[in-house]
C-alpha cells in the first residue's frame, strides 16, 4: 500500500457485506483496510489499537450499535473520523449519527468511486454526505434568517458559507485569494465562536442559521 494511504476500519455485522467492503476497498488506490469489526464494540477496540484514520461504520449492529460506537470513538479518539455507510437514510438515523459525531454519511447505494472519495475527504476533515442525505438535511433544517452569527466577522461568515458548500481549505484559499494558513485561522476562530468541533457541526450550524445554500 502506498505511503500516506487512508487507514480504514470496516464495521458491519453482516459478514458477506463486511467481507465485500474489505474486498472493494482493496481495489481503491490510497486506501488501506487495517481491520474489520462485526459490531461497534469491536470497532472501538480496533481504533484503540491505533493506526486508524477513518471508521466506515454501519448503524444497526449488535453489542454496541453504530451510533454508540461513533459517540465513543469521536469522544475518546478525536483524530479518528467516522464515515457512516448504511442502508438507512431516514431523518432520525441521520440526525443521531451526526449528533454522535459522524463526519460523513453515505447509503449503501454508493459505489467504489464515491466511497473512495468520501474516505479521503473525511480523513482530511471535510464533511461528506451523499445527495439524498444532503437533501434530507436541507429539508430537516429549514433555514431561517439569522438573528445572530455569534460575533462572526464578515470574512468568517464567508468562509463558513464555503465550508457548507463542501469546499476544502485549499479551494477556499483560491476562491478568496488568501493563503491556506489564513483560511485555517478563520476556521479556528469560527469554530470557537459557534462551538463546532469539526466541519460536520459547522455545516449544521450554517444550515440552521440560514448561511448555507439550499
Amino acid at each position: 500500500m502506498s505511503e500516506g494511504a487512508v487507514r480504514v476500519v470496516v464495521a458491519d455485522d453482516q459478514q458477506v457485506v463486511r467481507e465485500g467492503l474489505v474486498a472493494l476497498l482493496g481495489l481503491i488506490d490510497g486506501v488501506e483496510v487495517v481491520g474489520a469489526a462485526a459490531d461497534g464494540a469491536e470497532a472501538v477496540e480496533l481504533v484503540a489499537q491505533g493506526n486508524v484514520d477513518v471508521v466506515l461504520m454501519d448503524l444497526r449492529m449488535p453489542v454496541l450499535d453504530g451510533i454508540q460506537a461513533t459517540a465513543r470513538i469521536t469522544a475518546e479518539y478525536a483524530e479518528v473520523a467516522v464515515l457512516v455507510l448504511t442502508t438507512y437514510a431516514d431523518d432520525e438515523s441521520i440526525t443521531m449519527a451526526l449528533r454522535a459525531g459522524a463526519r460523513g454519511y453515505l447509503t449503501k447505494d454508493a459505489g467504489r468511486v464515491e466511497i473512495g472519495a468520501a474516505l479521503r475527504s473525511t480523513a482530511a476533515g471535510q464533511a461528506t454526505f451523499d445527495p439524498e442525505v444532503s437533501r434530507r438535511l436541507v429539508a430537516a433544517m429549514t433555514p431561517t434568517p439569522p438573528q445572530s452569527t455569534d460575533g462572526l466577522t464578515s470574512r468568517e461568515t464567508e468562509v463558513l458559507k464555503l465550508i457548507a458548500r463542501g469546499l476544502s481549505n485549499s479551494e477556499i484559499a483560491g476562491l478568496l485569494f488568501i493563503s491556506e494558513t489564513t483560511v485555517k485561522t478563520h476556521i479556528n476562530n469560527t469554530f470557537a465562536k459557534i462551538g463546532a468541533r469539526h466541519r460536520a457541526e459547522a455545516v449544521r450550524y450554517a444550515y440552521m442559521n440560514g448561511l448555507a445554500e439550499s
